[in-house]
């Protein structure tokens, strides 16, 4: 029976569900999406566990009735003020004093991983991940896997993840409520980096770009690793705010209004058509041209988050980046969001991040918007395959079960290494 895994994002806005199945060929398959609007959060944080409870039920509720499966478990992403990274190194010895280099081994790599998260972190923090950057071996190598390299000394270079143990609390004890348990909370850039960028971007260097309701979250990725993390706390709630007050209507108006008309760059206009602003308190409509609200409201307001993460990324990201910009979320789905960051960044190198084909419901899930909640069963399912590979390999290099290795050929072994 093939495995199933069930992807959950909840944003601000909305709450999205997607159910994979793993095939036989080891590929994903979605078999069922949902999307619902959100209760009980604000800017990325859970306000309200009982509303935010129901909101989850449902939404996985309607995804499992498209899949025709029910589920028990699911993994989650979490983003915004509630993570921070850090990027660290460790460093362990692979022969004892007065002996020669050897062979690196899986618990040598295992040993200077747990090295380099040797770090310390706030109490009220949990660690998420820890992902390899690059490994040094005797001062000057750089590889990516330096298993079977001939060594005296190894060192790592990691990224490091944490967030709020509060907000995971809250996340698990909403998702257990709604009669689910937790399987995994991922970093939700992380996740869209999985959905939504290629090999060739990673290792160029490329930056991912989460435009949601409440935070703009992004990852910036080089050389197939991340290097920092950035969350701005301001999204595309910010940009409805300015609508409503700057043409005094309710903010359910105004998120309409942003939703029909809006348009974030004047060049992708394709016509100037009026809108009508509906009065408030017994006070006449007004009429307005779709540019005025457009170049006058929307595009200075995004124009101000792209330049707030174009500042962000020159700060903590000091490297050359030849890779593209990749938006994802509800706020890449704007009209214009992509020629309006070609004009803050200074590049063309900039496109939209659609999730593949993965088969089944390909209209509900191939959109910016379910990056995040897509990358979630990707990235999930490879962490499973990755921590299964590490075990074989593990098992293999220290001669577990399987390998052919004696008992008196262990012994000999052992008895080498102490004279």
């Amino acid at each position: 029976m093939n495995r199933k895994i069930i992807g959950l994002d909840i944003g601000t806005s909305f709450v999205r569900t997607v159910i994979g199945e793993v095939l036989d060929d080891d590929k994903i398959e979605i078999i069922g999406c949902a999307k619902k609007a959100s209760s009980g959060l604000r800017n990325g944080v859970i306000v309200n566990r009982e509303s935010a409870m129901n909101c989850i039920k449902e939404c996985i509720e309607e995804a499992e009735i498209k899949a025709a499966w029910e589920g028990y478990s699911c993994v989650t992403a979490i983003g915004g003020s509630q993570t921070d990274s850090m990027n660290s190194q460790g460093l362990v010895a692979i022969s004892s004093h007065g002996k020669g280099p050897r062979e690196i081994n899986r618990n040598d790599i295992e040993r200077v991983l747990d090295a380099a998260n040797a770090v310390n972190i706030p109490m009220d923090r949990e660690m998420l991940h820890v992902i390899p950057q690059n490994y040094i071996v005797d001062g000057s190598t750089v590889l990516k896997d330096p298993e079977h390299n001939i060594a005296v000394r190894l060192e790592a270079e990691v990224h490091i993840v944490t967030a709020s143990k509060t907000a995971i609390t809250n996340m698990t004890q909403c998702v257990e409520r709604a009669g689910y348990n937790l399987d995994r909370v991922m970093l939700k850039t992380l996740a869209g980096m999985y959905a939504v960028m290629g090999p060739d971007e990673r290792e160029l260097g490329s930056i991912l770009i989460d435009l949601g309701g409440g935070t703009t979250d992004v990852i910036v990725i080089n050389k197939g690793a991340p290097i920092c993390t950035i969350s701005i706390p301001v999204g595309g709630n910010l940009v409805t705010n300015d609508i409503a007050m700057i043409k005094g209507v309710s903010s359910q108006t105004a998120e309409k209004i942003k939703v029909e008309y809006g348009c974030c760059w004047g060049g992708a206009l394709e016509t100037d058509s009026e809108v009508i602003i509906p009065g408030a308190g017994g006070r006449d409509p007004e009429v307005c041209l779709r540019s005025e609200i457009c170049m006058g409201i929307i595009e200075p307001r995004m124009r101000e988050i792209f330049s707030m993460v174009r500042n962000e990324i020159i700060n903590k990201a000091n490297t050359t980046l030849s890779g593209n910009i990749i938006l994802t979320g509800g706020g890449a789905l704007m009209p214009g969001a992509v020629q309006l960051a070609e004009d803050v960044f200074g590049t063309r190198a900039v496109r939209l991040g659609t999730p593949g084909d993965l088969g089944g419901l390909q209209e509900e899930y191939r959109r910016p918007d379910f990056s995040t909640v897509v990358g979630l069963v990707l990235g999930y399912h490879a962490e499973t395959r990755n921590r299964t590979n590490d075990k074989v390999k593990k098992l293999n290099s220290s001669g577990g079960e399987g390998s052919g290795k004696s008992i008196i050929g262990k012994v000999a072994a052992f008895l080498k290494t102490c004279f």
